[in-house]
């Protein structure tokens, strides 16, 4: 039996998305063993991965790390890998390419070009179609990297709803990394007003923060929902958006999930980047795209909600 590794260190949108290359890469070596290089945020939702048989963590400690890098480097050899499909393709992956991992297959944005083309052109691609040509120039059918199947995610949470809400929920996402501020539409709290004042109580408006959001989702005027006073893991985030009756969102990874679970709802991007680059609308889940994020009105995201 061979190894097959695919590394995708994150973030958690990045890492739902890879969600469908990863099963493609599963079909087409049935019989080898594949295993994941990531985060240490994403260790335990792609444990629970049936196409994952094992999961190895990256601390991504700094490259000056030369004791953790040799000890990296000794783990991954053991397994010998056959092939190595890099579905992260930052300069990080790169260098593990080069003093790391000796693959006598690799598979990156880099071996995907085509003939004089550049990387910098083929990173302007839906990050999809990216994934797929890659895979493809690697010789895997791509069955599943357009049709994610989160499935596998979703658990029983009942417990947990019915503590915070006996109505159907609309789930509200206003946050974002510290390292993307200009993801974040500051007027949740103005929209979240006016779908009570519309809505009355037929609708709870629930908002589920990590561990670093509690405060700010405390100003909001909705139900934060929690799991005995923490944050809900990613596996009973999941969970939760799937029970939901519509979804409200930054460009931040709880919308991918989302569209990847085909709920209805809207996703909020200003010129960071496109909804089209980032592979997220569907038919039920919609972008609002505006050059800058701080003008766009409560009233018009209002009418989307309505609208959908």
């Amino acid at each position: 039996m061979s190894n097959i590794l695919i590394i995708k260190h994150g973030s958690l949108g990045d890492v739902i998305q890879a969600n469908g290359a990863i099963a493609d890469i599963k079909q087409s070596f049935p019989s080898s063993k594949i295993l994941l290089l990531t985060g240490k945020n994403f260790i335990s939702l792609m444990s629970e991965c049936p196409y994952v048989d094992g999961v190895i963590l990256d601390k991504r400690l700094p490259r000056w790390n030369f004791f953790y890098l040799h000890k990296l480097k000794k783990l991954l050899a053991r397994y010998n890998f056959s092939h190595v499909f890099d579905l992260q393709n930052s300069s990080r992956t790169m260098f593990y390419k080069k003093f790391l991992l000796k693959s006598p297959k690799w598979s990156s944005a880099e071996t995907s070009l085509a003939k004089g083309e550049k990387k910098s052109n083929f990173d302007k691609s839906p990050v999809l179609d990216r994934m797929e040509i890659q895979l493809k120039k690697s010789g895997i059918k791509t069955n599943f990297i357009k049709n994610i199947d989160l499935t596998w995610a979703i658990v029983d949470i009942e417990k947990i709803i019915k503590k915070n809400t006996s109505r159907e929920f609309i789930l509200i996402f206003p946050f974002c990394s510290n390292k993307h501020p200009n993801k974040k539409w500051p007027y949740y709290k103005k929209l979240v007003e006016k779908i009570r004042e519309f809505y009355k109580k037929k609708y709870s408006i629930l908002v589920a923060p990590g561990p670093h959001e509690l405060e700010e989702a405390k100003k909001l005027n909705a139900k934060v929902i929690l799991d005995n006073d923490v944050s809900l893991s990613l596996i009973q985030l999941i969970s939760l958006i799937n029970r939901s009756k519509f979804i409200i969102a930054n460009d931040t990874g709880p919308a991918h999930i989302s569209s990847h679970l085909n709920k209805n709802g809207i996703v909020l991007f200003g010129s960071h980047t496109s909804a089209k680059k980032v592979s997220i609308e569907n038919t039920n889940f919609k972008a609002i795209t505006v050059s800058k994020l701080e003008d766009l009105k409560v009233g018009h995201v209002f009418n989307e909600v309505k609208k959908n």
